[in-house]
């Protein structure tokens, strides 16, 4: 058996083409677009490329972006005070910090000082307790990209066993939390290893769709997943570089072994990181609708 290869770069696009789609057809009726604010404090060259795709992404689905570039020696209180600022600005629907910000920044501090209305990240503490509880929030992107991608793929997931590596505030947890709900795309059944996970393969081989954020490049063998499983490969780390010296990436899953064994998998490049985008998109949609809302404040 060689897996589908499961196109993310394609699914993202198609999303694309929607908001831009319905992004149009607002402007026409009430003459407004979505803003969003990308907050980067520091000179991280990773995060200094995530923000310029998404600049780039913005601009094609005619989403107004503004990118507030901080320096690496900005206080905590100058970075709570900008986000004050984006809070009030009405042409600001969705805030996202970039992430990592400066170690002399309380991390959750700031995430708790963005307006949950304007947080299109998905990981302000009410819109994650409200995805547990299984009401209507910002979904964090990762994680609802990959939900939707395995919707789109016509993958099934209810009743069956997903398997989790992983247990990231931004990735792991709040995806087990989204695939349990009762609805499309959820009601699996899940299991969430990590560090502390003794005999990772044991658990590994059970399952169904096997999800990989463990940031630990080829952590998962083919001995490690059984025939036909659907593996979703979240990881991208730097594998080397060619000769010409440009990145080799890697994901946490052996693709060229694994893939001779499972039914379906996602691609380094070209999976998963193309969904997070679009989800950042169509969350920032959902943030202007809001304010469309009679009623909104």
């Amino acid at each position: 058996m060689t897996a589908r290869i499961i196109n993310g770069t394609a699914i993202a696009r198609s999303i694309q083409d929607e908001v831009r789609a319905e992004v149009a057809r607002i402007k026409t009726e009430a003459g407004k677009v979505p803003g969003l604010a990308v907050v980067l404090a520091g000179n991280d060259p990773a995060s200094e490329v995530y923000v310029r795709a998404k600049e780039k992404a913005c601009a094609e689905a005619g989403i107004a972006s503004f990118a507030r570039r901080l320096p690496a020696a900005v206080s905590e209180k100058e970075v709570l005070s900008l986000i004050a600022e984006l809070n009030a600005d009405r042409s600001v629907h969705g805030i996202l910090i970039q992430i990592p910000l400066p170690r002399a920044i309380d991390e959750g501090k700031v995430m708790e000082a963005v307006d949950p209305d304007k947080d299109v990240d998905g990981f302000h503490p009410r819109n994650l307790g409200r995805l547990l509880l299984g009401r209507e929030t910002f979904l964090p992107c990762t994680p609802a990209g990959i939900r939707e991608m395995l919707i789109r793929e016509r993958i099934e997931t209810a009743g069956r066993h997903v398997v989790i590596v992983g247990r990231s505030n931004i990735v792991g947890k709040p995806l087990m939390a989204i695939l349990i709900q009762k609805a499309a795309g959820a009601n699996a059944t899940v299991t969430l290893c990590h560090t502390g996970t003794s005999d990772l393969a044991a658990h590994t081989l059970q399952a169904d769709i096997l999800i990989v954020a463990a940031g630990k490049p080829k952590a998962i063998t083919a001995s490690m997943i059984k025939e036909g499983a659907v593996v979703i490969d979240v990881g991208v780390s730097e594998a080397g570089k060619t000769s010409a010296g440009k990145r080799i990436l890697a994901g946490d899953v052996d693709f060229e072994a694994v893939k001779e064994k499972a039914s379906a998998i996602t691609p380094v490049p070209g999976g998963v990181g193309p969904m997070t985008i679009a989800m950042l998109l169509k969350n920032t949609l959902k943030a202007f609708r809001m304010t469309l809302s009679p009623g909104h404040r």
